[in-house]
């Protein structure tokens, strides 16, 4: 019993080192874009994950886009879209 007392402690801070280091944090990103994916709207400037700069033409149901930039229209998943960069990108549009 002595044993498993010393461990007790250490196991512990452990499970509460994961819980708030990473845990929390992960839904906190997931939640961050659920909120993004449904405000995205037509007529948003946005840049995708691969760094495609363009505005968002149509919303399709089935989890798509269609984004117009310079090299014409083209079609991608609503995921494809980085919070991060369309955030720095309005930051930018805003600043100027």
């Amino acid at each position: 019993m002595g044993d498993l007392g010393q461990l007790a402690g250490p196991i512990l801070l452990f499970a509460v080192f994961i819980i708030f280091f990473i845990v929390l944090p992960q839904r906190k990103k997931i939640k961050q874009e659920k909120e993004f994916d449904a405000s995205l709207k037509v007529g948003a400037k946005v840049v995708t994950k691969s760094g495609l700069h363009g505005k968002v033409v149509t919303m399709n149901n089935d989890g798509t886009c269609i984004i117009e930039s310079g090299a014409g229209k083209l079609k991608f998943e609503r995921s494809a879209i980085s919070i991060e960069m369309t955030k720095s990108l309005n930051k930018t549009v805003v600043a100027k």
